[in-house]
């Protein structure tokens, strides 16, 4: 049994099909089906039963899942401890991170850390916020929007002011009756956002709402004169002298979308993930 093996059962539990398996892993659904059969070949049990909707454990599949994970647990232990008695920096440095932060500022990062240390395997998982929060004590460190999390070394990175743009100019003397888009994200955001509108009624109302489930998307219907959209001035600065805005502000104060790095403590005892942290600091995000 290889490793990939074990994280290929990991995956079928968690997906719960053949197809969206093959599709997250890269590989062929036969591909998948032929390596399921060789893994209940070599334990000589059936580890999957398939249902209608989902794939389900058997009991021994359920133990054998459970000595996957054990198997890769121990996999990271000794990685881990290899590459904190090592003089070079090397190891495997495990990052999650918000989909807005890998998009706009990671690729660079990224790019001169590995360059920095050539010995140093990558493993990054991006998505929305509150998803990478539930799961953050599998990764060495994770970057996410919004609140810090709790139970964890947290340190504030930037704050993003947020800012609301449209094709249609902001006047001073009407009430704007626009539609709204929003792209899909945490309710801190909206939380966000729907607190700017209620100060501000009396100025913009929304008269519907456009929902999509990708920013990008959300910024290109902006600009095809779909309505307004609030956008982090992280990924919206290059409209600003395209397209008219207003800052979010209440009494004065920006509202910012605020990124921060955490981490478990004593986990900056791998040199990886120190030399990863250090460089993280060093930057600055414009």
């Amino acid at each position: 049994m290889k490793i990939d093996d074990y994280e290929l059962l990991i995956q079928l539990e968690k997906i719960g099909t053949v197809r969206g398996t093959a599709k997250a892993v890269l590989i062929s659904q036969p591909a998948v089906s032929q390596r399921l059969k060789f893994i209940e070949e070599y334990f000589g049990e059936q580890i999957f039963i398939r249902t209608s909707k989902r794939l389900k454990l058997t009991p021994s599949g359920e133990m054998i899942l459970k000595h996957a994970k054990e198997v890769i647990e121990r996999e990271k232990e000794i990685k881990n401890k290899l590459a904190a008695s090592s003089i070079e920096v090397r190891g495997t440095l495990s990052i999650a991170c918000s989909s807005v932060i890998s998009q706009r500022y990671l690729p660079s990062i990224l790019s001169k850390f590995t360059n920095m240390y050539p010995l140093v395997s990558i493993d990054l998982v991006t998505g929305l916020s509150e998803n990478l929060i539930r799961d953050h004590t599998k990764y060495h460190v994770t970057i996410v929007r919004g609140e810090k999390i709790k139970d964890s070394t947290s340190i504030l990175l930037f704050k993003d002011p947020l800012y609301i743009f449209d094709t249609e100019p902001f006047n001073k003397d009407e009430v704007k009756q626009r539609p709204l888009i929003s792209f899909k994200s945490d309710d801190y955001f909206q939380d966000l956002m729907n607190h700017w509108l209620f100060f501000h009624q009396d100025k913009i109302n929304p008269i519907q709402k456009i929902s999509v489930d990708q920013i990008e998307t959300c910024k290109q219907f902006m600009k095809q004169g779909l309505g307004m959209a609030i956008l982090p001035k992280s990924i919206s600065h290059v409209l600003m002298d395209k397209f008219p805005h207003l800052p979010l502000e209440v009494q004065g104060e920006a509202i910012t979308r605020d990124t921060w790095l955490c981490y478990q403590g004593g986990i900056r005892k791998l040199p990886q993930v120190n030399s990863f942290i250090d460089l993280l600091l060093s930057e600055q995000f414009d």
